[in-house]
């Protein structure tokens, strides 16, 4: 049975990141864009991930374009808005898509993992998926769930 671990993806600087090395820790992987109405939840997700990180939380953001050009810039310029703006530092990959027939390989399967309320695509930016430690449960949030409202049950997961 596929899961998240079976995946890798590029990051902001083109290195490869094996989902493999995140066995063991709860991840919560979220599609990004810079200009959209839910940008400030960089916000909240960088707070959470402080909060947690050392408990064994890792957020992982996957920068896309695919909603009303909301995400035009390079992936140096996103990384740049992202620290300068709301000084995340938790990982941001290389921008993606996550819906059509290029969707990238690790969307496709949080997709198929976790269905939305009307299907399986991506609606939005900031979509959000939650994932255990041992990979067997992904649960999907939408985009406006903030991320502190996840925050008990990012809780229950690392104590699982």
């Amino acid at each position: 049975m596929e899961t998240i671990y079976d995946f890798s993806a590029l990051d902001n600087k083109g290195r490869e990141v094996n989902f493999e090395d995140y066995k063991g820790k709860v991840l919560l992987i979220v599609n990004t864009a810079s200009k959209c109405g839910f940008t400030p939840q960089y916000k909240g997700l960088e707070a959470l991930y402080q909060k947690y990180k050392d408990q064994g939380l890792m957020i992982i953001g996957f920068p896309c374009d695919q909603f009303a050009h909301q995400e035009p810039g390079t992936d140096s310029e996103i990384a740049q808005f992202c620290e300068l703006n709301f000084g995340v530092t938790f990982p941001l990959m290389k921008k993606i898509n996550v819906n059509g027939d290029d969707a990238h390989p690790v969307y496709k399967y949080l997709k198929k993992a976790s269905k939305g309320f009307l299907g399986n695509a991506i609606k939005w930016n900031f979509t959000k998926f939650l994932i255990s430690k041992d990979g067997s449960k992904v649960e999907r949030f939408s985009p406006t769930t903030k991320p502190e409202s996840l925050d008990r049950r990012v809780a229950d997961l690392l104590a699982e």
